[in-house]
């Protein structure tokens, strides 16, 4: 399995990222066991939550995920230095005294609580879920080199920031000489393309960042399976794949179907491979609720795309093409 260094950050990791949103949510904890065993299995070694997963499901309060992933780690303790764990942090939990953010106090009590779910002593990367505009950045900075002094932090990334807020963050690390954010996880893939092309892609190949994508998959649209409304009950997710029905989705879908047929693959790996192709891109997340999905992972990992097949796939999702 190839292995890619993540950035600045020292680490290195498979060109895939297993997205832990699905354990506890889609699949329960037995299931969310056997594809991560599929998953290291196969040499894939990053691992990818939050500790708001997976709050939004009534009865649930945050840390669902990790709590399975630590349950894992803790049944494999010969893997834990094999696999590289990525969580989050400043979302808002929904209960008292667990409103989020990313203040000093905040991010001390947060890391703590992950560090017990996962059952680990430091957390590989470490990620702020979202921008806090009432907290200064560096107060968060400030924050975030306590943990990586005492070793319960290794690297620090960002999430959900857009090229401004990710400039700010880098120049007052630079300035007030504190740890600098060195892997951005944005929401990017064939048809969520503007939010990352352009600026922000720019300022991370420049700064040497990592980038890991998340939704790399549009929840799954890019797999092909959604292709009407009456699609959308086959999944939890599928009312989120409804915003992708238009003419430039209906178009991506064609290119999709095309190339993977002349690649004996299938649109989710096609897809994929697009993004691991990607320059700017070090891994997508992409979530798995079965172990075929993980082995579908390995066969796009191991995809090259021919350099025609990437240019139609760029032209099909561009963002300026509005026509079929």
């Amino acid at each position: 399995m190839e292995a890619r260094l993540l950035g600045n950050t020292g680490i290195q990791i498979a060109p895939l990222v297993l997205g832990g949103n699905v354990f506890g949510w889609t699949i329960d904890a037995k299931t969310s066991l056997d594809v991560l065993d599929a998953f290291v299995d196969l040499g894939f070694n990053a691992i990818d939550t939050a500790d708001s997963y997976s709050a939004w499901v009534p009865g649930h309060k945050g840390g669902e995920s990790e709590a399975i992933i630590g349950k894992w780690l803790k049944s494999h303790p010969a893997k834990r230095d094999k696999v590289v764990i990525f969580t989050k942090v400043g979302s808002n939990l929904g209960e008292p005294g667990k409103k989020g953010g990313l203040s000093a106090a905040w991010i001390f009590q947060a890391v703590e609580a992950s560090l017990k779910r996962l059952g680990v002593e430091r957390i590989d990367v470490y990620f702020s879920h979202f921008p806090d505009a009432e907290t200064p950045i560096d107060v968060t900075l400030r924050a975030y080199e306590q943990l990586l002094v005492s070793g319960k932090v290794h690297s620090i990334g960002a999430s959900n920031h857009d090229a401004g807020q990710l400039s700010h963050a880098l120049r007052v690390a630079r300035e007030k000489g504190l740890p600098r954010y060195e892997v951005l996880q944005p929401e990017y893939n064939l048809y969520d393309r503007a939010s990352f092309d352009g600026e922000l892609r720019d300022l991370c190949m420049r700064e040497k960042l990592g980038v890991v994508t998340y939704f790399s998959l549009a929840s799954g649209f890019l797999s092909g399976k959604y292709r009407s409304n009456a699609d959308l009950q086959k999944s939890a997710r599928g009312e989120m794949v409804s915003k992708y029905f238009d003419v430039r989705g209906a178009r991506i879908l064609k290119a999709l179907d095309e190339i993977s047929s002349r690649n004996a693959a299938t649109p989710a790996e096609v897809a994929l491979a697009w993004l691991i192709a990607r320059d700017g891109v070090t891994a997508p997340i992409a979530s798995a609720t079965n172990r075929d999905q993980v082995k579908s992972f390995h066969r796009a990992a191991s995809l090259t795309l021919p350099t025609g097949d990437i240019a139609a796939l760029d032209a099909a999702s561009d963002i300026a093409v509005t026509a079929a």
